[in-house]
């Protein structure tokens, strides 16, 4: 066949490819390799740890582009945002109360700490360290009080709780920003004891108060009836004050002429029927002396 462009052939009568053509393929297929692993992202609320052929460097990388050296240097990425870990926790009482528990902490790492607890721990902080230290000082801190105690007091044991975790998990880096005890669980014997202790004292306080009722209506009543009693004494005294009053000025305005007036205001014009002194009486009605007179008649 007649080949214009003068291309070599090979045997079975194809052109021959040329090796240049390939050559650079994969020279620009390496260099977009290596160009793409000379730089890597760190996404917001992290930090880059950076190893150099296996060696953790004490220099992080920040948020945004970053670049390193491609196959030698290896960028692991640390989260420094809050995270929320929950996680059941049995412990047993001073009074020797089971406790079963539910606790929620909320932690961070330090950007500054990033590479020290990738070096001596790893990026599995949560399950080496913050676990068994979260469940020890749980325990710790539950063996100081009774089972009422931790019901009654539960914030300041949720607190003694928080101060242990933060004194342990600062020195790695690891700080608690919040704890809370979600909920405390006993044996059904104890819950049935304390459920007849609350009716009991509630019983108790229903009795007191329905006492001290009692007693505020008792006086209420006492004090009404001493009241009415001092105000009933405060009349009869006014009314005798008055009574008193008014013979005193009776007694006063009363003389022998007034009383020689009123005789004879009121007198009926009849004289009267017995008059005497010294125990000798006389009859003097009018039918007696007629009588008399009719005799000596």
């Amino acid at each position: 066949m007649f080949n214009p462009k003068f291309e070599e052939l090979n045997k079975d009568g194809k052109p021959k490819r040329k090796k240049g053509f390939v050559k650079w393929i994969v020279i620009g297929i390496g260099a977009f390799i290596i160009a793409c692993s000379s730089f890597t992202i760190i996404p917001a609320g992290h930090t880059g740890v950076v190893m150099t052929l296996g060696k953790v460097s004490q220099n992080v990388m920040q948020e945004g582009l970053n670049f390193k050296i491609p196959f030698i240097q290896n960028v692991v990425k640390m989260s420094n945002k809050i995270q929320v870990y929950e996680v059941d926790a049995s412990a047993v009482s001073k009074d020797l109360q089971t406790v079963s528990s539910k606790i929620a902490v909320n932690y961070r790492v330090s950007t500054d700490a990033s590479a020290n607890l990738y070096k001596n721990v790893g990026v599995d902080y949560k399950t080496i360290l913050v676990t068994p230290i979260l469940q020890e000082s749980m325990k710790s801190a539950t063996a100081k009080y009774t089972a009422e105690e931790l019901i009654t007091e539960r914030t300041m044991v949720g607190d003694e709780i928080k101060d242990t975790l933060s004194e342990k998990l600062n020195e790695y880096g690891i700080y608690i920003e919040k704890f809370n005890i979600v909920n405390f669980d006993f044996s059904q014997e104890f819950n049935s004891a304390i459920e007849a202790k609350q009716v009991a004292e509630q019983n108790l306080i229903k009795t007191k108060t329905e006492q001290q009722q009692a007693i505020v209506v008792a006086e209420a009543e006492a004090k009404e009836k001493t009241i009415k009693a001092n105000a009933e004494a405060e009349a009869i005294l006014a009314t005798a004050r008055a009574q008193a009053e008014a013979n005193k000025m009776l007694e006063e305005s009363l003389s022998e002429i007034v009383i020689k007036y009123e005789q004879i205001t009121k007198w009926n014009g009849e004289l009267p029927k017995v008059t005497g002194n010294s125990g000798n009486f006389i009859d003097m009605s009018l039918d007696d002396i007629e009588g008399s007179n009719n005799q000596q008649n």
